[in-house]
């Protein structure tokens, strides 16, 4: 019998464990080189200025939301069809969330949708939107950004699905997500079935130096040693503000630089795999689609079948664990109190009813993709 396939895994090899045991022999444990040359490394890779390694993308995405400058009672856009994180981090700092809704095919936070609701209030309503590049799928961000500069709003790109995938803009010029380019600020999460593992862990990215220091500062209590002068000892420093202990160790940055090495090829497989399931699928069951000038990361594989709940129930039964992402977020017990049955987020919860991840992850043979695709077509059939 075929062993277990989950959705989504982390591949963990001789060369990631070696890093790590290196690591674990060295003076720093954490705060130490390792967190520097993995910020360095990431900033390069995603081709931002500056690198922010965190806790945990959650944690990321509460102190960037911050440093934008976000108070109590403002308002921020952002899409239902995402882990709640991207939600909470607006709670946490005091903020409204407010949903627009998803489009139908690419399953991304919608542009006309978000359009719309920000032209139903007076100017200065919202201070700022977080898009999701939803199953490593990018966002066109320079289309949220004429929007964002035309109402004086913030992004917060939410890429935690999608490190390697990229878009092409209106002039012809290649932007990896969370780049900066577009968005103020980019979140990204190595949770194990990410496509970088850490065990948790996160990174902020961001061109802008001022947004840069504030991260910085945040991350670690608010502490800084800027100034210090001759008259102070080696051990003075200020508290300047109230920041968290959102520090990432050595011992994951040592395996997030190891796992980031072999990231490029991840994604490609990844992409074979999708082509593998579109071409078995095509013509009888919806997928996400691919706008052009688009590489998707495929952290996620995402159909949308009628019968949703037997087929998940069936596909266990034979040793697949597929899941389902996400419930909408609106539609949670925490924000269903908050009350938003007037928001017209059709899409996402249509889009719910119907959706099933695939198994997704570099690892999967073909022999259990093959599996997979049979007993799926055999149920649909």
């Amino acid at each position: 019998m075929m062993k277990a396939i989950p959705y989504g895994r982390q591949s963990i090899e001789q060369e990631d464990i070696e890093a790590v045991i290196k690591t674990l022999q060295e003076d720093f444990l954490t705060q130490g080189p390792k967190v520097r040359e993995f910020e360095e490394l990431f900033a390069k890779y995603v081709d931002s200025k500056y690198a922010v390694a965190v806790s945990n993308a959650t944690a990321g995405l509460h102190i960037s939301v911050l440093t934008l400058g976000l108070k109590p009672g403002d308002r921020v856009i952002t899409t239902p069809i995402t882990f709640a994180a991207s939600a909470n981090c607006v709670k946490y700092g005091g903020g409204e969330v407010w949903f627009a809704d998803i489009d139908p095919d690419t399953y991304l936070l919608s542009l006309e949708s978000t359009r719309k609701l920000i032209e139903s209030k007076p100017k200065g309503f919202f201070k700022g939107i977080i898009p999701v590049d939803f199953a490593g799928l990018p966002v066109n961000l320079q289309e949220f950004r004429e929007l964002a500069d035309e109402h004086r709003l913030w992004i917060i790109e939410d890429a935690c699905h999608a490190p390697g995938g990229y878009f092409i803009d209106s002039q012809n010029k290649k932007h990896m997500c969370g780049n900066g380019q577009y968005a103020d600020i980019g979140i990204f999460s190595f949770h194990p079935v990410k496509h970088i593992a850490c065990g948790e862990g996160g990174m902020i990215t961001t061109n802008n130096e001022e947004i840069y220091k504030k991260l910085l500062s945040l991350r670690t209590h608010g502490i800084t040693k800027e100034n210090m002068s001759e008259n102070h000892g080696g051990w003075f420093y200020e508290m300047q503000e109230l920041g968290f202990n959102y520090r990432l160790t050595d011992i994951q940055s040592a395996l997030g630089i190891t796992q980031l090495a072999k990231n490029n090829g991840g994604v490609k497989r990844r992409n074979e795999i999708a082509e593998k399931y579109k071409n078995s699928f095509q013509g009888t069951i919806k997928f996400q689609s691919l706008p052009p000038n688009t590489y998707n990361a495929h952290h996620l594989f995402v159909i949308e079948v009628d019968d949703r709940k037997e087929l998940y129930d069936y596909l266990r039964e034979q040793g697949i664990y597929a899941q389902i992402h996400y419930i909408p977020v609106h539609t949670l017990p925490y924000y269903k109190k908050i009350g938003y049955q007037n928001a017209d987020l059709s899409n996402s919860e249509k889009y719910y009813t119907h959706c099933i991840s695939l198994p997704m992850y570099p690892t999967l043979s073909d022999e259990e993709q093959e599996f997979v695709i049979e007993k799926i077509l055999s149920f649909i059939e």
